[in-house]
C-alpha cells in the first residue's frame, strides 16, 4: 500500500486527486496539505473532496506528516511547491508535481533536486494531452517550416498563469522539433500594426471565461490548407487520474526528473 500526501488538498485538483484515489487499491490517503489561511484547515479531506469523511485532517505542516508519506502528489503554486519540495527532498521521498507557472529558474531549482530525488513534473496529466505531445513533434517535423503555428488555449475565469502550462509545452515540443529557440519565436500577443508575420514565429494565445476545463488547439496553417489539432478536457478528472497513476508509478524509481511521457511509456 502506497501512502499518499496531497498538497493543495482543498483546491479544484487537489480535492478531485483525493475523491479518486479511493479507485486505486495501491494507494491510501494519509495526508493532506493546505495553506496557512486557507479555511479549510482543520477540516476533514474527504468531507471537502465531497466522499464523506476519511479520517484525514487537513493540515498545513507537511513537516510533520512527510515521515509516514510514501509519495506526495502537488497541486498548488509554485512558491508553495518550491517549499515543498525542500521538505520532500530532505526526507528523500518522491512527488509528483502538476503546479503550472514557474520561471525558468524554478524550473531549473527543481531539476537539481530532481538528482536527489524522483520528480515527475507535467503542465498536464490527461493521458491525451501527453498522446498530443509525441504527435506534434512529428508533425512539426513532416510539415517542417512551410506551415504557419498557432496556438490556442482557452481556460476558466479562476486560472491564475497564463498562458496555460500545457500550451507552453506544445510550443516548446513544436519549436525544438523545428530546430527554432523557443524563447525567441514565442509571440504571445499582437496588437496594432506589427507588421508580416515572421516565418519562425509560434503565437500563443489565451482565453479566460467561464468554467472551461481546458481547451487546447494547435493550428499548423499552410497555403491552400490548414491542419487543427485539438484537445478538450470536459472533467479534471482526466487530470487527477492521469496524477494518481503517475504517483502508483513513480513509487519505487530512482531520483531523477520524469514527465507523463515516462510514465505512460510513450517518449
Amino acid at each position: 500500500m502506497i501512502k499518499l500526501t496531497v498538497c493543495g488538498a482543498a483546491g479544484r485538483m487537489g480535492s478531485r486527486i483525493i475523491a479518486l484515489s479511493k479507485e486505486y487499491a495501491e494507494l491510501k490517503l494519509i495526508g493532506a496539505i493546505e495553506s496557512k489561511i486557507s479555511p479549510k484547515i482543520g477540516s476533514d479531506a474527504g468531507l471537502v473532496a465531497g466522499i464523506g469523511q476519511l479520517g484525514v485532517e487537513i493540515t498545513s505542516d507537511l513537516k510533520k506528516i512527510i515521515k509516514n508519506t510514501d509519495i506526495v502528489v502537488n497541486f498548488t503554486s509554485p512558491e508553495a511547491t518550491l517549499e515543498h519540495l525542500e521538505i520532500v527532498k530532505k526526507s528523500k521521498k518522491p512527488i509528483v508535481i502538476g503546479t503550472t507557472g514557474f520561471s525558468n529558474e524554478q524550473l531549473i531549482t527543481i531539476q537539481k533536486i530532481s538528482k536527489e530525488i524522483p520528480i515527475v513534473l507535467s503542465p498536464n496529466m490527461s493521458i491525451g494531452v501527453n498522446l498530443l505531445f509525441k504527435i506534434l513533434k512529428d508533425v512539426a517535423k513532416i510539415l517542417g517550416d512551410d506551415y504557419d503555428v498557432e496556438i490556442l488555449e482557452a481556460h476558466h475565469r479562476m486560472k491564475k498563469d497564463a498562458p496555460s502550462g500545457t500550451a507552453i509545452k506544445m510550443a516548446k515540443v513544436i519549436a525544438e522539433a523545428l530546430g527554432r529557440n523557443f524563447d525567441e519565436v514565442a509571440v504571445y500577443a499582437r496588437k496594432g500594426i506589427i507588421g508580416e508575420r515572421t516565418k519562425k514565429e509560434i503565437g500563443i494565445q489565451t482565453v479566460r471565461a467561464g468554467d472551461i476545463v481546458g481547451e487546447h488547439t494547435v493550428i499548423f496553417g499552410g497555403l491552400g490548407e490548414r491542419i487543427e489539432i485539438t484537445h478538450k478536457a470536459s472533467s479534471r478528472d482526466t487530470f487527477a487520474r492521469g496524477a494518481l497513476k503517475a504517483a502508483i508509478w513513480l513509487y519505487g524509481k530512482p531520483a531523477g526528473f520524469y514527465d507523463m511521457g515516462d510514465v505512460l511509456g510513450i517518449k
